[in-house]
């Protein structure tokens, strides 16, 4: 084989190999990002039909867990279980729940997401319910363990209410 032809075999061989492995490459980082899109989805579909069992597959079920809601702060899956999710579950129907603008970076075995949300129920007991809705801001953690992207660290955050007028006094001359 001549010197030309030699180093031209190389040349293909190596531009194959690269373009094998950046395809691959990439093919894993898209399929991380589905795969964390599919745990949002997950979360948002398990808190539309109340379901807990269906919660407890994509979020952390241990003390790692930290949710950041309006304010207030539960640390570790049995708080946030116990005194946020499962009561508001219980609280509410006829709830949908969404995201947009989800933007997805995948590092490793860590992501984190950014995006909108809108959630509309009714809350209350049969018979005495209010409807609400609602939209804002969140960002998530995720964490691959096990092979499966679980959500480790949440944080939303709905705009500022505007406060209620009050009225001004009366000023007599």
């Amino acid at each position: 084989m001549s010197q030309k032809r030699f180093c031209i075999s190389v040349i293909a061989f190596l531009s194959i190999t690269v373009a094998v492995v950046g395809a691959r490459y990439s093919f894993g980082q898209s399929n991380d990002e589905a795969a964390v899109r599919d745990a949002l989805l997950k979360s948002a579909t398990s808190f539309e039909k109340n379901d807990m069992a269906a919660a407890t597959q994509v979020w952390a079920n241990d003390e790692s867990l930290t949710v950041f809601e309006s304010g207030h702060a539960n640390y570790g899956w049995a708080d946030y279980r116990d005194h946020h999710l499962g009561p508001e579950m219980k609280e509410t129907q006829n709830t949908k729940y969404s995201f947009s603008d989800v933007k997805i970076h995948v590092s490793g075995n860590t992501a984190w997401a950014t995006m909108k949300y809108s959630i509309a129920a009714d809350v209350g007991e049969a018979g005495k319910t209010r409807h609400v809705e609602g939209a804002g801001l969140a960002t998530a953690v995720l964490e691959k363990r096990d092979g499966q992207w679980r959500i480790v660290h949440w944080h939303s955050s709905a705009p500022r209410r505007a406060p209620t007028a009050t009225p001004t006094p009366a000023v007599k001359p």
